[in-house]
């Protein structure tokens, strides 16, 4: 197989599904993961409307299970090369911090970040012994800006920042580029358990989460196409110039980033508080 190989995990939807589909239609041989197998329907549909079908290959991974990335490691060994990797696999869990368990930061950052490691780990060898390759972690604007009622995918997030920063310093000398895309607020189902919480209204943060939902509503309508963070990921895979570590994509994204690095903390926070309390 002389065709370039890319992973990407988390495929059964949104960017993952779409970074699959592109990395394809460019030319590379894609291994679409996903837990379920099952979920693959959309993607199969996209695949065959753009005949790439015979270029992409399903496959069950779980980031979170030892076992599920043991197998994987076991298929991938078959291939040659493993030219780009899609860390995507991730979702987002709402809530404020006095009412979560830490078990349920533990389940946020056992995927967005432990998954992310661990896939990784499985994959540098393979690049390190060809002396290339691409990793681009799928961040978002909550690896660089805090938002109420996400501390478990905020802070998941900037942990990824943090981590990804090492690890390009780590292995640029091994010719091996890591990348973060960091959207802001695409048509994605990352957001569904937040959007099926239910409020309690003996909550002491119940007026709050209210606001803060009815805001994370009547964005919606302005949300990015996700295929648009695909076709940028598909654009850094395929470049032969060396990446920059940060892609900042979406509405408002480059502003906000902006703003956080020459405003005061405070005037930052009196304005996101105003917006969500008016």
């Amino acid at each position: 197989m002389n065709r370039k190989t890319a992973i990407v995990t988390g495929t059964s939807s949104g960017f993952g599904m779409h970074c699959a589909i592109e990395l394809a239609k460019s030319g590379f041989y894609v291994i679409s993961t996903m837990r379920n197998i099952g979920r693959a329907e959309s993607l199969l549909k996209l695949a065959d409307e753009n005949k790439i079908s015979d270029q992409i290959h399903l496959h069950a991974l779980d980031v979170t299970s030892t076992e599920s990335i043991c197998t994987f490691n076991d298929f991938i060994k078959e291939f040659p090369s493993i030219d780009v990797l899609v860390n995507n696999a991730g979702f987002a869990l709402g809530g404020f911090s006095e009412e979560l368990s830490i078990d349920e930061y533990r389940l946020q950052f056992e995927t967005n970040v432990f998954g992310v490691m661990a896939i990784t780990q499985t994959v540098l060898p393979f690049m390190r012994k060809n002396k290339r390759g691409r990793i681009i972690n799928m961040s978002s604007i909550s690896g660089k800006f805090g938002f109420p009622g996400l501390s478990p995918y905020t802070a998941s997030k900037h942990a990824l920042e943090g981590y990804s920063e090492s690890l390009r310093l780590e292995l640029r000398p091994f010719g091996i580029d890591v990348v973060l895309i960091e959207p802001g607020s695409y048509q994605t189902n990352i957001w569904s358990s937040i959007d099926n919480m239910t409020i309690n209204s003996e909550s002491p943060y119940h007026f709050y989460m209210e606001s803060l939902l009815k805001n994370i509503e009547r964005g919606k309508g302005t949300h990015g196409d996700p295929l648009d963070v695909a076709k940028l990921v598909t654009e850094i895979a395929t470049s032969t110039k060396t990446p920059k570590l940060r892609y900042p994509i979406g509405k408002g994204v480059r502003v906000s980033l902006f703003l956080k690095s020459v405003l005061p903390w405070k005037w930052l926070e009196k304005g996101i508080l105003n917006k969500l309390l008016k």
